[in-house]
């Protein structure tokens, strides 16, 4: 039997630094878990996107902890954050900021606004009218903000967490198709089970202040080095010639459905791929199987795909055309 090839200790340092940064993002599912009850999902979700260098769109009804999830994994992460609430009458400038007069020296200087950080929370994104919308659009795909013609970079990591009402609750404006396919993942938070919602009520009566993070325990388990060298192996994650078929497949069926007027873009062939490295290296492996492209479709895919008005009218939903298409797209073995 031939002896395996030495280890070079430039490739133990590698897997060393590897298992280093992904035991510490494992940590904050346990972490986040001291604040939000049952949101699992969720959380890998975001971290999946802090990997991907991309954006989330958690949709959910008021009041299961949207917000709070997003809070606790920047204090987990050690990172920074800001808070918009969007409303019907947010301005662009209320987002990115403004040039502002200084009277002292005659000059119109540059005030940031809350974009400038490392994890913006835009608040139910959907109750603000599309000007305003758009103001994240170059943010999100450039990672700059242009104001009078100068480009700002914005800092590093940078993701927008956008939160959602369902779009049949009265006054919102739903999010056009271009926006959409700027967020690499929809994530759904849905209401907690009977269980759950008995441990978010007992935690309250312990005198759980949602308000107080530090006070909750949760304190930083990670950060941006960490979150650095995650990349880095992410990147490095293989991709063989019959998975990216697979993805290639499973998004052109998309394109077939009788039940949907749009199917996914290249840029979501793209996206899943990232999605399914990401997740193939959070669970130990450095390739990437077809389990893993399974695991993330949904999330990846569900917002880049658009009804036929007779589909939806039959109770067709997003996620049950996916789910049909993954069942038919045939598997490489």
């Amino acid at each position: 039997m031939t002896a395996p090839p030495p280890v070079s200790a430039g490739t133990a340092d590698t897997n060393r630094n590897d298992d280093t940064a992904r035991a510490s993002l494992e940590a904050l599912r346990s972490e986040i878990a001291k604040a939000v009850v049952g949101q699992d999902p969720a959380v890998t979700g975001l971290v999946v996107a802090l990997l991907c260098r991309g954006h989330v769109l958690l949709e959910g009804v008021p009041g299961v902890a949207k917000t709070l999830l997003v809070r606790s994994l920047a204090a987990a992460l050690e990172l920074d954050t800001k808070r918009v609430q969007f409303t019907p009458d947010l301005m662009p400038s209320d987002v990115t900021g403004s040039l502002v007069y200084d009277a002292r020296t005659a000059e119109f200087s540059f005030q940031q606004g809350p974009v400038f950080t490392n994890l913006l929370l835009a608040d139910e994104i959907n109750r603000t009218p599309p000007k305003t919308q758009s103001s994240l659009l170059e943010a999100m795909e450039e990672r700059q903000v242009t104001v009078d013609g100068t480009p700002r970079l914005l800092p590093d990591p940078f993701l927008v967490a956008a939160t959602q009402n369902p779009v049949e609750y009265e006054g919102t404006y739903p999010l056009p198709e271009a926006q959409l396919d700027r967020f690499l993942l929809k994530l759904t938070v849905p209401l907690p089970s009977r269980e759950d919602e008995i441990d978010v009520l007992t935690r309250h009566a312990d005198g759980f202040n949602p308000r107080d993070l530090k006070a909750a325990g949760i304190r930083p388990v990670a950060g941006p080095a960490d979150l650095e060298a995650a990349r880095a192996a992410v990147a490095r994650t293989s991709v063989s010639p019959e998975i990216a078929g697979y993805v290639v497949d499973i998004c052109r069926a998309t394109r077939d459905s009788p039940s949907l007027s749009l199917g996914v873009s290249p840029r979501g062939a793209t996206a899943l791929l990232s999605t399914a490295r990401a997740w193939a290296w959070l669970t130990g492996r450095d390739y990437v199987i077809p389990d893993d492209v399974k695991a993330l479709a949904l999330p990846t895919l569900r917002h880049r795909v658009q009804l036929r008005p007779e589909a939806e009218m039959e109770g067709v939903t997003p996620d049950s055309v996916i789910t049909a298409v993954l069942a038919q797209v045939p598997v490489p073995r």
